[in-house]
């Protein structure tokens, strides 16, 4: 919790710029390095601040028991509110904070002005918004921020919470004590070591199993040792009618039952309590049922097919369904190797074939052989025959069309 700020126009901000001050000085409070020809100074990182705290005290002092100055004080506060309140007399004071020769001083003012505006024309800002308003410390100061165990969420700064993120094994506001499930090793004034208990141990005295002090959920304390709960024999476990548990350590597992159980004890066909439809008890275990063996399949040209825990209807090879009928399938024709040939085409196969057998009868007939001669002889004629036919065919085709 942030502290609150005593009550008071001047000790009050005095207090909150002093505040402001107490953190570590940021880059633009530290005045500029000298030229390197010089040795560098180290200025008090708080030295502008307090400066700037001082003379802000000076000039409420000095305008404690000033007035607006128009002669009719009554009216004015009437119409103007009161002037120890006024935005005139805040003015006047921070006009006078800082010496015109005084950079850092008006560079801090300028940053500090929204903290100074807000208490000014709000008196309890400061107390209801504390976190946003001051810059946020966490526990053990600027030195030793949580204890050393920790990281301070905010580093001082207005954005931050002030709460500190502890490291693994540390604990409370300020990480100066062990979490859960880590006992001390040593402590002193300044120095604090946190080891981890064994493995189900929630507190512990010390490293070993039988040091428990409290146990993990899941476990229960038996003579100063963790020892798991078997949640599956007790009413702790949860599963569904269709699932069986599993104990681990510490815990339970729901696994689901085989296909062929309504509701098991374990893993298996041989675990149900009673068999799916579809299966049927033999022995100790539920096994598939082949509803094929019987006529299940009443439709022409069907045939039964069994699945695991049911059958299915499907049409006989060479048929296929077509609204809910199984109908015998047609298969096409073959076209043939020629069927896709334009008529010019097939006409000059014709003519690359009978020369292909024209030329083997012209070789074996230049040997000499009277009956391959003969052959060949008659092939020619045969073609010239048929290539005067089809000329002479097309010759008179020509004609009659007028071409």
């Amino acid at each position: 919790m942030a502290p609150r700020p005593p009550r008071g126009l001047v000790p009050a901000l005095v207090w909150g710029l002093s505040l402001f001050c107490s953190l570590p000085g940021p880059v633009w409070l530290q005045p500029s390095p000298p030229p390197q020809s010089s040795p560098p100074t180290e200025p008090h990182p708080c030295h502008t601040c307090r400066g700037l705290v001082d003379s802000f005290n000076k000039g409420l002092e000095r305008t404690n028991r000033d007035n607006f100055g128009g002669g009719n004080t009554a009216w004015e506060e009437e119409k103007l509110s009161k002037y120890k309140d006024s935005e005139t007399r805040l003015v006047e004071v921070l006009e006078n904070v800082c010496s015109k020769s005084d950079f850092e001083c008006h560079r801090l003012l300028e940053l500090s002005e929204e903290l100074v505006e807000s208490w000014w024309f709000h008196k309890l800002f400061l107390q209801s918004h504390p976190v946003w308003c001051l810059p946020t410390a966490c526990p053990g100061g600027t030195e030793k921020p949580c204890g050393g165990y920790g990281h301070c969420e905010g580093e001082g700064t207005r954005g931050g919470s002030g709460h500190c993120d502890c490291q693994a094994g540390y604990g409370g506001e300020a990480c100066g004590q062990c979490s859960l499930g880590y006992f001390e090793v040593e402590r002193n004034a300044s120095h604090l070591v946190c080891s981890a208990c064994f493995g189900p141990c929630a507190r512990c005295s010390g490293p070993e199993e039988s040091n428990c002090l409290q146990c993990k959920r899941g476990w229960a304390l038996h003579h100063l040792k963790c020892v798991d709960i078997d949640e599956c024999g007790t009413e702790r476990a949860n599963c569904g009618a269709d699932q069986f548990c599993v104990n681990t350590e510490g815990s339970y597992e729901c696994r689901d039952c085989a296909k062929a159980c309504l509701g098991c004890m374990g893993a298996g066909p041989g675990r149900c309590k009673k068999c799916s439809p579809g299966y049927q008890q033999v022995g100790s275990k539920c096994l598939d049922v082949d509803e094929c063996e019987t006529e299940v399949c009443p439709g022409e040209n069907e045939q039964c097919e069994n699945t695991e825990g049911s059958y299915r209807c499907v049409c006989a090879e060479g048929y296929k369904q077509i609204e809910g009928i199984c109908v015998k399938e047609q298969i096409p024709e073959s076209a043939g190797f020629f069927s896709e040939m334009t008529e010019d085409e097939l006409v000059v196969l014709q003519q690359m074939f009978f020369g292909v057998i024209i030329c083997a009868l012209a070789t074996l007939a230049a040997k000499g052989d009277l009956v391959f001669t003969a052959i060949f002889i008659g092939a020619v004629a045969a073609m010239t025959g048929y290539w005067l036919s089809e000329r002479s065919d097309r010759v008179l085709e020509g004609f009659i069309k007028g071409r």
